[in-house]
């Protein structure tokens, strides 16, 4: 795969998971777990709780949560996924835009609160909004200094927004973007895609799936039952065949998360990369970002 190799570390089930390394020295598995709308539904708790536990026991250790996802319900949710192999975890949630400096610093406390730990690894700045930039990155830097995060960086950001929040002073220490990217929305392969490749960062493809529109595609089942896949593996091994792209799938069953692991050990051909291309062709124009 393109990925940039790092050190290998054993994800307990006899596998050597593959890294994605930064320019600042942070190596993050190849593929992580998403957590939106997780945490809604108290009957299938429980569910969530263990499929989370399985994709970590799997290598999946990089969960993305935010602190608007379920108003807190899911941060509480992975708070207790986590609570007894937190430091094997690389911990992400985001900060809804448009407060102040103060807000930003008192909406990160509280998602430590429910996330029952003392730190985060990686806080980003959910979408612009109305943010004052300087503002959000004196709070981020203020939260590092206090050890109540490790790192920030930023989602859904154009690429213009994303240059214009590391022209601020502390902003050129930003090294992530969480974007929407799948099969079905490739808009920012004609320019986002790449600058963040070029500049070595960790993009984190949110709704792999296409909120589950990609598993109606009848091309695309016929693709992955000829290859003994399953459509979500083949998703899933497409993103990961892009250089610094790290999915982070949901899954809401144990069995779910078992599957998506598995998309790791796939490799994509040449001809099969040419064949999704026919099926969903990559942009030949620039466009507004996609969004969810």
């Amino acid at each position: 795969m393109p990925h940039e190799d790092g050190v290998r570390s054993n994800d307990g089930m006899g596998a050597a998971v593959r890294t994605v390394d930064l320019s600042n020295g942070t190596a993050l598995p190849t593929m992580g777990q998403g957590t939106w709308c997780m945490g809604d539904d108290p009957a299938t708790r429980s569910q969530e709780i263990e499929a989370l536990r399985e994709g970590i026991r799997r290598g999946m250790t990089l969960i993305d949560t935010a602190e608007m996802y379920g108003d807190g319900r899911s941060e509480d949710l992975v708070g207790e996924a986590i609570s007894d192999c937190r430091d094997d975890v690389f911990l992400v949630s985001k900060v809804t835009p448009g407060v102040s400096r103060r807000g930003t610093i008192k909406a990160c406390e509280q998602s430590l609160r429910r996330l029952g730990t003392d730190r985060l690894d990686l806080y980003l700045l959910h979408w612009p909004g109305a943010s004052d930039f300087q503002q959000m990155i004196d709070a981020f830097q203020q939260l590092v200094a206090d050890g109540k995060i490790r790192q920030f960086g930023v989602s859904n950001f154009t690429l213009n927004q994303l240059r214009r929040f590391r022209e601020i002073a502390g902003g050129e220490d930003a090294h992530f973007q969480q974007l929407l990217y799948n099969l079905n929305q490739r808009g920012i392969e004609w320019e986002l895609l790449p600058w963040l490749q070029d500049h070595r960062f960790a993009m984190m493809a949110y709704s792999p799936f296409d909120q589950g529109e990609l598993f109606h595609h009848d091309e695309l089942t016929e693709f992955a039952r000829q290859r003994d896949l399953t459509v979500g593996q083949v998703a899933l091994a497409w993103l990961l065949a892009k250089d610094q792209v790290i999915p982070i799938p949901k899954s809401s069953h144990p069995d779910r998360a078992i599957e998506n692991a598995a998309a790791r050990e796939v490799s994509l051909s040449p001809g099969d990369m040419d064949e999704l291309d026919e099926m969903f062709p990559p942009p030949t124009t620039s466009g507004p970002l996609q969004i969810y």
